[in-house]
């Protein structure tokens, strides 16, 4: 049969990145409480494509992740990549898994057990300079603003941040070892059961650390800036304000690779 592909294009420019998205799978997650973990990903592969070649193969995408099916990890990413580049003749070769990590949090006070859910995403690229990983995450938490607090005979106002993590990294770590810095950042973890008892340790407890964006996108830089395995990251954090009508967000990026920002040193 005609391999209508392989023509030469009408207008001959490279791509930077062709594929196919959201394909549906089971995915294997090392989990640190219980080994691993079984979680749902949606997928998304792609390759470059020369001038000369006016579509991809997008069935061979397909191929290759029905035959990967494993744990996922930086070696096996890579033989996922490595397969793709084969198969599409690439020079360069990308997989990008969205999922969400669950994790069982018992709640402050009561210790009552609930399943929290972490939005997830791995990316892996290969091309002839080597393999990169990106893991990126967001982790919800609480905060009290200080200003609000300083200013106010009680009370103060609370709200919901998310702070989202892209990490590049050197060695495996465990996504746990992010939720905790970022949970550790705040003024408060949130939780998805919670007794009286949990509310008024949660309260408490938030309100003796408030903290502003600016706080927490600092504290968690700081803690990913001495993570041994963590050579690259961004960080930023969006707070649902509680009582404006607009969000508020701050944002850190940092190479680590060859500064003086590790082990403790400012970021």
């Amino acid at each position: 049969m005609e391999d209508v592909q392989s023509h030469a294009p009408t207008v001959p420019l490279n791509i930077d990145r062709v594929g196919v998205r959201e394909l549906r799978l089971p995915l294997l997650v090392r989990d640190r409480a219980r080994g691993s973990q079984q979680t749902v990903a949606s997928v998304d592969l792609g390759v470059d494509l020369p001038s000369a070649f006016k579509g991809t193969h997008m069935s061979r995408f397909v191929e290759a992740l029905e035959e990967w099916n494993e744990e996922i990890s930086y070696q096996s990413v890579r033989r996922l990549l490595e397969n793709i580049k084969e198969r599409l003749g690439a020079r360069r070769a990308w997989a990008r898994f969205s999922f969400p990590y669950f994790i069982r949090k018992a709640a402050p006070a009561s210790g009552s057990p609930g399943t929290v859910a972490y939005a997830c995403r791995l990316t892996g690229e290969l091309d002839e300079n080597g393999q990169s990983f990106l893991l990126d995450l967001d982790v919800p938490v609480m905060t009290v603003c200080p200003c609000s607090k300083a200013i106010s005979r009680e009370g103060a106002h609370s709200q919901r941040a998310i702070v989202r993590m892209r990490v590049r990294m050197t060695g495996f770590s465990w996504l746990e070892e992010f939720i905790e810095m970022a949970e550790e950042s705040g003024s408060s973890a949130v939780y998805t059961l919670l007794k009286r008892e949990d509310e008024k340790f949660v309260t408490e407890h938030a309100f003796a650390a408030p903290a502003f964006v600016e706080d927490v996108v600092r504290n968690v830089a700081q803690r990913l800036s001495r993570h041994t395995h963590v050579d690259w990251f961004s960080v930023e954090v969006e707070s649902m304000e509680s009582i404006h009508n607009h969000n508020a967000f701050a944002r850190i990026e940092r190479s680590l690779a060859a500064s003086g920002a590790r082990k403790g040193a400012r970021p």
